[in-house]
């Protein structure tokens, strides 16, 4: 038997055209028991909702009859603003409007779920529940969400600190979450282009990684790319680890290259920056520069211990430049970081940090 509600629980209102994406939303939403949901079929009839109760997050889908989802954020954030997650298909032809929203005020993007594919619906709850809660915490509004979780052991064991020689050459490694569009257009774009090589991961859908990683090398004087497997770490180069897949850096000889794989959900995410980050406290070691930004969460946290331990230098975004300061705060309790600053800093810092 259900809890029953009161007044404490988040209210969310999930706006979709389409009823069969409304009724598996709502079903997976109320898994939780602190979340009320409603729904709307359009934007208007979501915005007589909104004037009679106003909801704590929208979830919406960018292409709907009446007004699209562009026009529905603009008029929301700045008539009545409130946290927003936009909830896409996979369609390509959607990916600019996704960012475009992102850059209006949207907290998060994420995946819709597939309906009536038995296997994507416990990750998809994953997804979905940590998106709203991620953006009800933007709005300090903190709501842990328990659920069970595999460690970064599921995907690369710990077999040893560090390489046994030291590489020629460092590498920056970034983890961000929730705000972490904004924060690494503004990192890398202040990367000269002789930089180090840098290594990413952002929480964000498949397909939208690509297109992200193609805005950034328009913006910034390095190249900036979504990472494919085998591909060299080079300088004034940054790689994106793809939507849904985990990213790895491996040693080959003087170089370095990435592994791009599949494996279960590490720390709530794939791909996960914990993942990232133990890879390279293996091939890099006290080579690398390890950089935690903008997230709900822990992911990244045990990871950054590990590159610390192999002798790398850790740096955390400081709260006042985060969106979220969850990932950055779980890192410095665990002792993982060296530095804090905020955002800002953290390109001319990990320059500095390298010994140029």
């Amino acid at each position: 038997m259900k809890t029953p509600l009161n007044g404490n629980a988040l209210q969310v209102l999930v706006v979709d055209d389409s009823a069969m994406v409304r009724q598996v939303m709502q079903a997976i939403l109320s898994t939780d028991r602190r979340i009320n949901v409603k729904a709307a079929a359009d934007p208007l009839i979501a915005w007589a909702k909104m004037q009679k109760e106003s909801p704590d997050v929208v979830i919406t889908d960018l292409e709907m009859p009446r007004m699209d989802g562009l026009t529905f954020i603009r008029k929301i954030m700045s008539e009545m603003p409130t946290p927003i997650v936009v909830c896409s298909g996979l369609a390509a032809r959607g990916t600019d409007l996704a960012f475009r929203a992102l850059e209006e005020g949207a907290v998060e993007v994420i995946t819709k779920p597939k309906v009536g594919v038995r296997d994507f619906l416990h990750e998809s709850a994953v997804t979905l529940l940590d998106a709203v809660w991620s953006a009800s915490q933007a709005q300090m509004k903190l709501r842990p969400l328990s659920a069970p979780r595999m460690m970064v052991d599921e995907v690369l064991p710990r077999k040893h600190k560090s390489s046994s020689a030291v590489p020629p050459h460092g590498v920056i490694a970034v983890g961000a979450s929730t705000g972490g569009t904004e924060a690494l257009r503004l990192f890398l774009a202040a990367l000269p282009t002789d930089c180090p090589p840098v290594v990413i991961v952002q929480h964000m859908p498949e397909v939208f990684t690509r297109a992200f990683a193609e805005r950034l090398n328009k913006e910034c004087a390095i190249e900036v790319a979504e990472a494919s497997d085998g591909a060299r770490l080079q300088n004034g180069r940054a790689l994106i680890a793809p939507g849904n897949r985990h990213m790895l850096v491996n040693r080959s000889g003087e170089e370095f290259v990435v592994q791009i794989i599949d494996g279960p959900l590490v720390s709530r995410h794939r791909p996960s920056v914990d993942v990232l980050f133990r890879s390279v406290a293996i091939a890099a070691g006290p080579k690398a520069i390890g950089i935690i930004m903008t997230g709900m969460g822990d992911d990244g946290a045990e990871g950054l211990c590990e590159m610390k331990e192999a002798g790398a230098t850790t740096i955390a975004q400081d709260e006042a430049s985060c969106v979220v300061f969850g990932m950055p705060k779980e890192a410095i309790a665990r002792g993982a970081v060296d530095v804090v600053m905020p955002l800002q800093q953290l390109a001319s810092a990990a320059l500095s940090l390298q010994g140029r």
